[in-house]
């Protein structure tokens, strides 16, 4: 039966009923909690993973350096562009544009330098041993980065095979950061070609790209042939001060023609979560949010299902006393509430312990994104309340005669 003081609570409003409802049983309530915890994690858990494969990707057009962006005109991504570089000098010569730069992309396969050392075969041999990264060249004499920490490092590049290495690459391509901190120089093979470390930068890794190397143009040309630079993958154009970027887009597509398109910063990274968005691996974990979605409904409607059916004959004395059908529906639905918060707090901070582990598994950046927050936030009270909701047509079945029988 209702304990007296819950009754009295509802009266004295001292104590909300609906609290009193779910404390009067201690094991329940955390059960009720722990069901909602473990559906934020499993909700946080699958968004995070979706953040791992795909939020990435944005990372280098991040870190760069413009005002516009010259892509291919039917290349979705930058990874897929690839258009003649004369557009440059087209575009360099417009009125408002102060520079023009190229960056070409590539992959490459790098070899950890600690099995190159150890290792008593050939270079051909040792190229079984590469993991890909991603290289992006450019003209050290036009700056494209934001990173003081790459710009003030772009002499190094003119020295033969000279590279800059990405600390926050994955273990796979090894422990160089380290090594280069007790060398001051790393030497390894890409492509079975010797490459040598002459200083480390941070962009970070994806579920793509293992690593990041930067090489100049005049190195790349030397390595891969000068006709690779006939076709750029991306376009940095940086405007002089007071333009403005609409007339400059206008002019650029009238007079560049249909190959390419003119960008702004924002457009370009949202092509590529957009691109990247399409990826079946993206609905696959989306639908196993839904799914912890799905299990916290289950869960919290359990809880509040059993409490509203064992005490039945309490709701229906109320409703003989006079409480309306809307009075009482209003309780369960804040019990609903208390639930979602209770159970929040502890999924959030598990989850939070679970990104640190991602995180330090990967090398891949991971961070609780307040988006996200509040998405998972907004899904639990949607879906305790969906709960609730659900509940009330057992409460409607609460009849007053009930009490006489």
């Amino acid at each position: 039966m209702l304990k007296i003081s819950a009754l009295k609570s509802l009266f004295s409003h001292k104590t909300p009923l609906a609290w009193s409802q779910l404390s009067h049983q201690k094991i329940r309530l955390l059960i009720a909690i722990t069901g909602v915890a473990f559906s934020n994690i499993l909700i946080f858990s699958q968004l995070g993973l979706r953040a791992l494969l795909f939020d990435g990707i944005t990372l280098v057009p991040e870190n760069l350096n413009g005002d516009l962006f010259l892509l291919a005109k039917y290349a979705r991504n930058i990874r897929r562009s690839s258009f003649p570089s004369i557009y440059l000098y087209q575009a360099d010569a417009i009125a408002g544009v102060a520079s023009a730069s190229p960056l070409y992309t590539s992959e490459g396969g790098w070899v950890n330098p600690q099995a190159l050392e150890s290792s008593e075969t050939n270079s051909q041999d040792t190229n079984s041993y590469a993991s890909y990264v991603k290289i992006l060249v450019f003209n050290t004499a036009q700056p494209i980065f934001t990173s003081p920490e790459i710009n003030q490092q772009l002499e190094k590049l003119n020295a033969p095979n000279s590279i800059l290495f990405d600390r926050l690459g994955q273990d796979q391509l090894g422990e160089v950061p380290q090594l280069f901190s007790q060398q001051g120089t790393v030497t390894s093979l890409m492509d079975n070609q010797r490459m040598q470390v002459v200083g480390l930068f941070s962009i970070g890794s994806t579920f793509w790209d293992r690593g990041h190397i930067i090489m100049s143009d005049w190195n790349y040309g030397r390595w891969r042939g000068q006709d690779k630079l006939d076709k750029a993958s991306l376009g940095i154009l940086t405007l002089e001060a007071g333009v403005d970027p609409q007339q400059v887009i206008e002019i650029i597509q009238n007079n560049l023609g249909s190959e390419v398109k003119v960008l702004t910063k924002e457009e370009l990274i949202q092509g590529e979560k957009d691109y990247i968005a399409e990826f079946p691996e993206g609905k696959i974990l989306n639908f196993g949010a839904a799914i912890g979605f799905i299990v916290g409904i289950v869960i919290v409607y359990q809880v509040l299902y059993t409490d509203v059916s064992e005490h039945l004959p309490e709701y229906a004395t109320l409703k003989a006393m006079g409480y309306s059908d809307r009075a009482l529906l209003e309780v369960v639905l804040q019990e609903a509430l208390i639930l979602a918060i209770l159970g929040f707090i502890p999924g959030f901070f598990a989850s939070y312990g679970v990104y640190q582990l991602l995180e330090a598994a990967t090398k891949i950046p991971l961070v609780m994104r307040t988006d996200v927050v509040i998405q998972v936030f907004i899904l639990t009270i949607v879906m305790c309340v969906l709960s609730g909701a659900i509940t009330v047509n057992k409460l409607r079945a609460a009849d007053p005669a009930d009490i006489f029988r």
